[in-house]
Formats: C-alpha cells, structure tokens, sequence
C-alpha cells in the first residue's frame, strides 16, 4: 500500500484528509467538522485532481 488517504483528527477534534505515500503525509485537507465532510473531500481529489493543471509559478 504505497499510497493511500487516511483520514484522522487533530487536535481541535476536527476530521483531516490526508493524503500519504510510503507512510509520509503529501498534503492534508482543512479540517471538517464530521468525517463526511472529510470523505467527500477525497472524492472530489479522486474525481477532480487527474485532471488539474500545473501552474509553474517560479
């Protein structure tokens, strides 16, 4: 499982997305106030994110 989303609290006791590879978190959503919010998140990154452009802003 080289890749994968898990989703977990912080310490405010909100639900984060994040997104990991080789057990090291990528990127990570904001926090939701219920875990479906956080679940919806991910599927609008599987839905949206192949897609996406890339913006070179260096």
């Amino acid at each position: 499982m080289a890749h994968h989303f898990k989703i977990k609290k912080n310490k405010a006791g909100e639900f984060v997305a994040y997104f990991m590879y080789n057990s090291e978190a990528i990127f990570w959503t904001e926090g939701y106030t219920s875990k479906a919010s956080a679940k919806n998140a991910i599927e609008s990154i599987k839905k949206n994110g192949p897609g996406a452009d890339t913006v070179d802003e260096s």
